[in-house]
């Protein structure tokens, strides 16, 4: 199987995304992981760096990845809607894949806005995997994001110049999410500065057991 770039379906328009599969060699899992990119009026896209270091962290255990950019980034139709739309494009891109590779598990991902994303709609979407890379808590809605019940990982570096890694902390702690795992990267800003290898292996050794079989 080759990688795709592809134009999406979206509520507003076509939605850019590109769907990349475990390099030759590695056996390939029964699952695809949708990676979120942080926020778009910041300059965040499906191209940055904690999002491709993700992607290929976890292609690199057999896991398919899809990236998709929001609404109104790169050449996704629309414009910023603050997240509801945002949630309203996940929805969209996580039916389109579980139509497309209904023999495939749903991982989600997300960096900072594209955590929030991912967030919001766990209930909603019910992964069987969730990855929170430096939540905005305080920045966004977390009030309204519903306790994870599946396997869940967050990671913050405590350096975080954006997000407040003691709020992150507290909220993470009151949720009380029954497989929720915080891992904190000392020394480690907001988009992973000379730390993109102590993510990927942080996100490997959280993965490892919890791999759909060999498809």
């Amino acid at each position: 199987m080759s990688d795709a770039s592809l134009q999406l379906a979206g509520p507003v328009g076509a939605l850019e995304a590109k769907l990349e599969f475990p390099d030759a060699g590695v056996a390939r899992r029964a699952g695809c992981a949708i990676v979120c990119h942080p926020l778009p009026t910041d300059g965040g896209t499906m191209d940055n760096k904690v999002v491709t270091t993700t992607a290929r962290a976890l292609r690199e255990l057999g896991i398919t990845t899809l990236r998709f950019n929001f609404r109104g980034t790169g050449q996704s139709a629309g414009h910023f809607d603050g997240g509801a739309g945002e949630r309203d494009d996940l929805r969209a891109v996580a039916d389109w894949l579980r139509a497309s590779r209904p023999d495939d598990v749903l991982w989600l991902a997300g960096f900072s806005f594209g955590s929030y994303v991912s967030l919001r709609m766990n209930g909603e979407l019910a992964p069987a995997a969730l990855i929170s890379i430096a939540p905005p808590v305080g920045r966004w809605e977390f009030d309204q994001v519903p306790t994870p019940p599946m396997p869940w990982l967050v990671v913050q570096g405590t350096a975080d110049e954006i997000v407040d890694p003691q709020a992150v902390a507290r909220w993470f702690a009151g949720l009380g999410a029954p497989q929720g795992a915080l891992v904190e990267l000392p020394e480690t800003s907001h988009f992973f500065h000379r730390k993109l290898i102590d993510l990927r292996q942080v996100l490997q050794h959280w993965a490892q057991p919890l791999l759909p079989p060999v498809a």
